[in-house]
């Protein structure tokens, strides 16, 4: 059973009370750094759910810049003792550079030797200290980006925390430290991601503009679908669009175009690809 640590968890739900009033959606996290509250959905073998359902413990699709909603979520995790800040979601559609100085990297001077390549600075703007030594750089995106997580893909050390993806926000309580703000960052607003920059977190196109090319009108009709899902719902049309592709016999043929469909909206691939497999199964289909 979880450790109580009242006066932690209290000043945990400040923070992220406080964040939500600069627009930052956010989450209740455990001292291991993972959401605090559990899926309701433990050991369901069915597709993914997102938080369509309705009650908590859906990690980072929890997240609310709601007082209430926030609340709620801290007193249904009365053992967190720090909370999340939900990456990719409006009004900052926030990207995280975290730059990690253990197992003898050197993040920091690996993202100065890639603004001296590409010709980008980062800009001042919010800076927070790990308990490690690392920091997290804030940066905002354009809206019409899906920025996806990585690690150390950019360079060893240098992990991105883009859409489906959190920060541990400043002033949470971990089995390691606080996490807390570089002194004269905390109040910034978050800086513009330079452009170069951006293209070297985006992945390369696709030789094919068209990612259901080959799959006929119905194929592209279903990627189509999958394209323009709103948050909420991007799972719940993926799913219905691969049943229709293995019910048609184009399931093994667009199961890639509906992944690469779904990630563009930011659903994290892996969550894509179970999603795909629980339809493959649900039709009588081997994923």
């Amino acid at each position: 059973m979880a450790t109580i640590d009242r006066q932690a968890t209290t000043l945990a739900l400040a923070h992220a009370l406080s964040a939500a009033e600069r627009g930052l959606a956010v989450l209740p996290l455990s001292r291991a750094k993972l959401p605090a509250l559990r899926s309701p959905h433990h050991g369901d073998p069915g597709p993914a759910c997102h938080g369509e359902c309705g009650r908590l413990g859906h990690g980072v699709y929890d997240a609310s810049a709601d007082p209430a909603r926030i609340r709620e979520m801290f007193a249904a995790a009365p053992w967190a003792t720090g909370y999340g800040i939900a990456c990719g979601l409006p009004p900052y559609h926030l990207i995280g550079v975290d730059l990690d100085t253990k197992s003898g990297t050197d993040a920091p001077a690996a993202l100065r030797e890639l603004g001296l390549r590409h010709l980008f600075t980062i800009p001042e703007t919010v800076v927070v200290l790990t308990p490690s030594g690392g920091r997290h750089l804030w940066l905002t995106g354009p809206p019409d980006v899906a920025v996806p997580n990585s690690a150390s893909r950019l360079a060893p050390g240098i992990d991105i925390r883009g859409a489906g993806g959190y920060l541990v926000g400043p002033g949470s309580r971990t089995d390691h430290g606080v996490y807390g703000t570089l002194r004269g960052t905390a109040h910034l607003p978050p800086a513009a991601c330079p452009p170069a920059l951006l293209r070297l977190l985006l992945p390369p196109p696709h030789a094919s503009r068209d990612p259901a090319a080959g799959h006929g009108d119905h194929g592209r009709g279903l990627v189509h679908f999958v394209l323009t899902a709103h948050e909420g719902q991007r799972n719940t049309r993926l799913f219905w669009a691969a049943c229709r592709a293995y019910e048609n016999g184009l399931g093994p043929a667009l199961a890639t175009p509906l992944a690469e469909a779904a990630r563009h909206t930011g659903l994290p691939e892996h969550e894509a690809r179970a999603t795909i497999a629980s339809a493959a199964r649900m039709t009588g289909h081997r994923p």
